[in-house]
């Protein structure tokens, strides 16, 4: 394999990975502190309505359920942060190389962007939350999940970049 072909293999495994973290940090706040996280059969609820035209929800729990919304869900959860863990590493240049931590945390602080302008206005929940009961909590919440997933790509990309250096 050539060195693009392992940085794209390598930043897809990092995807997975720093979108595990994100689920286990987020399994952590349900189970020690009862913060709910996003359904991810809403997200593929709203995924599900797309093909019919419909792209912004007054309320997504309102909006019919769709077969196998739950299993779209989880699959656009991943590939969203393969998506993103491939845009970097690949924007990044040499990066995937010697990882550091900061590039990893700044890029996740910006992937919020996704959920505050695009998913939770297309829910039905305004811009960053703001339609939500408590839009402070669940802007901080968000933050601090796309915090995690920063530091997810860093950690997975140490661990890749070790096997890259040493197989």
């Amino acid at each position: 394999m050539n060195i693009e072909t392992n940085a794209v293999v390598g930043a897809i495994a990092i995807g997975i990975g720093a979108t595990l973290f994100m689920d286990l940090w987020n399994l952590l706040l349900k189970r020690a502190f009862s913060i709910l996280s996003l359904n991810y059969c809403l997200l593929g609820r709203w995924l599900r309505h797309m093909p019919e035209g419909r792209f912004r929800h007054t309320n997504i729990t309102a909006a019919p359920p769709k077969p196998f919304e739950c299993t779209v869900g989880w699959i656009a959860h991943y590939t969203i942060g393969v998506v993103l863990a491939v845009a970097f590493v690949l924007a990044s240049g040499e990066w995937l190389t010697r990882p550091t931590l900061l590039p990893a945390l700044l890029y996740g602080v910006g992937t919020v962007v996704f959920p505050f302008f695009l998913m939770q206005p297309s829910l039905g929940l305004g811009i960053a939350a703001s339609r939500t009961p408590n839009p402070t909590q669940a802007r901080l919440k968000s933050l601090a999940t796309h915090i995690v997933f920063g530091f997810g790509l860093y950690l997975c990309a140490l661990g890749v970049s070790y096997l890259l250096l040493f197989t």
